[in-house]
Order: structure tokens, then sequence, then C-alpha cells
């Protein structure tokens, strides 16, 4: 099902090109589903780096994905390479929903979305412009990738107050580091399953368990049950690389009513 909607996204690519705009944001990029701009900040932190937001306004009934979108469609990508004294762009992800759109599951929003973005300088005492190939998917019944470039100068409005509070709310929706009482933890599985047990606050019946496949994993949607009063989630792996990669992990979030956690498991 991946395979065949990714085809079906490729044969209806959008492109666009967001052009410079006086402020610590870009021009928004239209497409059939919504638009897009990107939005910092002003100038860098004491570290080197510039904190925005990927800010995505989607239409009524449309969606885009999670860092892992599931079995079909294509997560958010930034590339800062054309950029001037930027040296990395991470993407962050608030806490997603689980979809079925009766063709695939996938892990996603359904509404406007802001994901928080740092740049990092190569070097934080000269200037830097962000000049950024941005590629989503969007989806209605058919997924649309969006593909457009989108151009800021930090510097040019450092005190714009408006920017500055859309960057700071956005990372307030961030999910917060785990805990011992609010995580998951590894239980023995094999080959092809990953196997936690989620520990959280709140009602079980609303915990849901999320895990990116990144270094060629792929995984399926996770199945829930209860062992001894626990709640398990049980993960089908539909693929996996040659050799367990030994630096790293898996990127998690595990959401529930009372918010949302996430972390780093050990591959599989």
């Amino acid at each position: 099902m991946r395979s065949l909607n990714i085809l079906v996204l490729a044969a209806v690519i959008a492109l666009g090109t967001g052009l410079p705009a006086g402020a610590s944001s870009s021009v928004w990029y239209t497409s059939e589903g919504g638009k897009v701009r990107l939005v910092t900040s002003g100038g860098p932190d004491e570290s080197g780096k510039i904190h925005g937001v990927l800010d995505i306004a989607l239409k009524p009934g449309w969606k885009t994905y999670w860092r892992d979108p599931g079995d079909s469609g294509v997560p958010p990508q930034v590339d800062i390479s054309g950029s001037t004294n930027i040296a990395d762009a991470q993407l962050s992800f608030p806490p997603p929903r689980r979809h079925d759109d009766g063709y695939g599951k996938w892990a996603g929003y359904d509404r406007p979305v802001s994901l928080p973005v740092t740049f990092t300088l190569s070097a934080p005492d000269q200037p830097a412009t962000i000049d950024a190939h941005v590629f989503l998917g969007i989806c209605e019944t058919i997924c649309i990738p969006v593909q457009t470039r989108l151009s800021v100068d930090p510097a040019s409005d450092p005190d714009n107050a408006t920017d500055t509070a859309l960057v700071k709310t956005a990372l307030a929706t961030l999910p917060s580091p785990a805990r011992p009482d609010f995580g998951v933890r590894v239980l023995p599985g094999d080959h092809e399953t990953l196997v936690v047990e989620a520990h959280s606050p709140g009602d079980p019946d609303a915990v849901d368990f999320f895990i990116a496949g990144e270094r060629d994993y792929m995984f399926g949607a996770p199945v829930r049950s209860e062992k001894d009063g626990k709640l398990v989630f049980t993960v089908p792996i539909l693929d996996r690389p040659s050799a367990t990669p030994t630096d790293g992990g898996l990127y998690y979030t595990l959401v529930s009513a009372e918010g949302a956690v996430d972390g780093l498991l050990p591959f599989p």
C-alpha cells in the first residue's frame, strides 16, 4: 500500500516558490489543500540556534503527516543545503493522531499545525539566511505532495512579536521527555515484532503509541492489549536493516488524555 500511494503522490507533485519576505517569515505558498510558510523568531540564541516553525494551514478535510506517516504518504522534509551559514535544520513534531482513511492507517494531523524547526548556525557570529526546500504530503481523498522553496532573512525583522509568539506557542505543543511513570519499557519480542509496555497517567483507553521507522526500519500499526493489568503495544516490524544499528535509537511518542511524552527506544 505504501509503495502504491507514493506512486500516486509522485504523479501529482505541486511545485512552487515562496520568495523572501521583508520579515522573519517567508511568504505563504498556496496549494490545493492549504498553504505553508516558514516563520522564525529572528536572530540566533546564545547557543547559535535560530528557532522557527513550518506553519501548515490545512483546508477543512485535508490532512498532513507525522515524522512516520504509517503505511502511506511521506513525512515532512526540510533541505537547507542552499542556505547561508546554516549547518543543520531539525524538525520536531507535536503529538499526532492515528487515522484510518479506508486506504491505510497513518499518523498525522487533520487540522492546521506548526512544526517547530531548529536551525543551527555554522558560525554563530556571522549573518545567516535560510533558503529551505520543503517537501510534505497533504491529503484529502488523494495525497498531493507539496514541494516548494521558502526563503527567510531572520535578521531582517528580529523583533517581530507576532512571529516570536507563534514559535513559542508551537514549542509549547511538543511532547515532554519520557519519565518512569509516563513512558514505555521494551519487553521481549522476536525478529518480527517490537513489544512495549506503556505507563501513563489517566484513562488507559486514551493512550496511543507511535514509533518512527528510520534507518531502514518500517513498522505496521501498533496493536494494543492488556497483559496482567498492564497496557502493551505490539508493533509489527515490516522491514529492517541487514545489520542492527549500534548508535542512536528510534523516536517514539506516547499520547494520553493527560498529555504526551517522547523519547528514544533501542533498535530492535
